[in-house]
């Protein structure tokens, strides 16, 4: 830290707003809690005297403020600043958390609490804290289990560094959310004027030409080897990466359901779909590659493949159970590790080689006749077919560098199948819980700023969203959506479930499915309509392409668009 003279009226505030410029957040997202005044006297201070500060987002959900900056960091891949109220707007925003520590994204969240309940000197911090917003213990522990660090800031001499060490944890591997309690007393407290240096980015650990040359020549000598990833395109560089290195080994590319982000083009000849099932058996070299949780269950070991696992940190923290298989592993940088392994695809075997590729290019052609005949049945269904939506959907979306968000359960196979996205950042699925759908694809569009955002959402993750604060934030700081509800009036996945599990019993026997339907629910476009956006309702085949061609016009015009398809199944 450095010293600086003291500014009139600077106080903790300040050092929040001071430390997080040294941090480089873009944004300051913020869901109002009573605790933050001194933020605010902050940032009026600096607007007034033209000094530096995050843009500062008022947002009115906690989800929102968190799923946005989920969003945003998905694509920046740095960390920015979220503040929530006290322990109660933690715990309203703590699934949210909890799906930014699971999609890897680095940010600094913040709440507060009272230390002296007014019994203190200095200003009153006010009733409320003692009678119904603190928490034994301190929020601080309540965030532990959901985030990768969580403290206190124990006193405004130290605030600033707290500050810049838990954005640097947050933005070391694996990225995640830190958490800081800033009691509301230290936020009051004189600052005096010390400023945090400003965070660099992280440095890269390199695996060692002695860790990669023996698995360059456990792929060389592999005659059925394949990549498995999850998350290879959440890493700076990993898609171009992952790409170069499978194209160098000629080896295909599976990206199971669990894949939570677009890691490798789908419409790639190399691409071997979703089903790691077929290679358990033939596959005699796995490369996982930024896989958490590539077996289900997890006991279900490959019959002969050895296993290399390529990741920086594999034995992720945050999951309670993980198995892996690994008889290698590489934990450097993971698109450093591919770029090394593609410059060492030299001295093949030509036949294996040949061999391998005539396989794949067998199940790839078979893959697209399937998809092919999938839309054309689509086409013909009586009713709007899933299917089509997702189908209808890549034509329109096609040479418009789109980024689909996607929040569907059921439809999340069709969705990923059908629509194809094929370059980096263009595609990511919601983490961590349902209800967060709209808010990350708001943070993804402050991201990408021209390029269109779609959401495919289904109706009951729909429901689960704060809708209202969304739309408010989306009209506030113009951030037109595309929103897509896959609607079959159903939580289809709870209805599955139960089918499953008591294939005779009584609710087959009656039809009382409970927990499940959702025909009650209302127009659910209408929720839109208060905030003047473009709504639409789908129930014909006839009637998909069109409006899905008017909300796209409505968006690149600045109006998010709702179009709710009721689906088939």
């Amino acid at each position: 830290m450095t010293d600086s003279s003291n500014k009139p009226g600077a106080d903790g505030g300040d050092a929040v707003v001071s430390a997080l410029n040294a941090v480089g957040a873009d944004y300051l997202f913020c869901s109002s809690g009573s605790e933050w005044a001194p933020v605010w006297e902050s940032l009026a201070r600096r607007h007034r005297d033209g000094e530096p500060a995050p843009e500062y987002l008022d947002l009115t959900h906690e989800t929102v403020a968190v799923g946005m900056a989920t969003g945003y960091g998905l694509v920046k891949r740095r960390p920015q600043g979220v503040l929530l109220h006290a322990a109660p707007g933690l715990l309203q925003g703590a699934m949210a958390v909890h799906g930014a520590l699971l999609a890897g994204v680095p940010m600094l969240v913040a709440s507060s609490e009272s230390t002296t309940y007014g019994d203190g000197p200095g200003q009153d911090p006010g009733g409320q804290w003692y009678r119904n917003l603190s928490i034994v213990g301190g929020p601080h522990h309540v965030a532990q289990p959901f985030t990768k660090w969580a403290n206190e800031a124990a006193d405004i001499s130290t605030l600033p560094t707290m500050i810049t060490r838990a954005a640097e944890l947050a933005w070391r591997a694996p990225a995640g959310p830190a958490y800081l309690n800033i009691p509301l007393e230290i936020l009051l407290q004189d600052w005096d004027g010390r400023e945090a240096k400003p965070v660099v980015p992280p440095g890269s650990t390199h695996s060692s030409p002695e860790e990669v040359n023996p698995v360059a020549a456990m792929i060389r000598e592999a005659a059925n080897p394949v990549i498995v990833t999850e998350t290879a395109g959440r890493e700076a560089g990993g898609f171009e990466a992952l790409v170069a290195f499978a194209e160098a080994w000629n080896i295909p590319v599976v990206e199971p359901d669990s894949a939570v982000c677009g890691n490798f083009p789908r419409t790639h000849p190399l691409h071997a779909g979703s089903d790691i099932g077929p290679w358990m058996d033939e596959a005699d070299l796995i490369l996982l590659v930024n896989c958490r949780a590539p077996f289900y269950p997890p006991s279900r070991r490959p019959s002969k493949a050895k296993i290399v696992v390529i990741d920086q940190v594999p034995q992720r923290p945050h999951i309670v159970y993980q198995v892996l298989f690994a008889d290698v592993y590489l934990e450097g940088n993971v698109a450093n590790t591919l770029r090394q392994l593609a410059k060492r695809a030299k001295d093949l075997d030509d036949t294996a080689v040949a061999a391998r590729r005539s396989a794949q290019e067998e199940r790839h052609a078979a893959e697209w006749t399937a998809i092919a005949a999938a839309e054309a049945e689509a086409e013909q269904s009586e009713g709007v077919d899933p299917v089509l939506v997702a189908a209808t959907l890549r034509r329109l979306l096609d040479g418009k560098e789109s980024v689909v968000v996607d929040e569907t359960i059921t439809h999340s196979r069709v969705v990923k199948r059908h629509l194809k996205t094929a370059e980096p950042d263009s595609y990511f699925y919601v983490q961590g819980g349902l209800g967060q759908g709209i808010a990350v694809a708001l943070g993804v569009k402050l991201a990408v700023e021209d390029r269109p955002v779609v959401l495919t959402v289904g109706d009951g993750a729909f429901a689960y969203n704060p809708v209202i604060q969304s739309y408010d934030a989306a009209r506030t700081y113009d951030l037109p959506l595309l929103i897509v509800v896959f609607n079959n009036r159903v939580y289809e996945s709870m209805n599955l479930n139960h089918r499953r599990f008591y294939p005779e019993g009584a609710a087959a026997e009656t039809g009382e499915w409970l927990g499940t339907d959702l025909h009650r629910l209302p127009r659910l476009a209408a929720f839109a309509e208060p905030f003047g956006m473009h709504t639409e309702t789908v129930d014909t085949t006839d009637a998909l392409a069109p409006a899905l061609e008017r909300a796209l016009k409505a968006v690149a015009q600045g109006t998010t668009a709702v179009v709710d398809v009721l689906v088939t199944r």
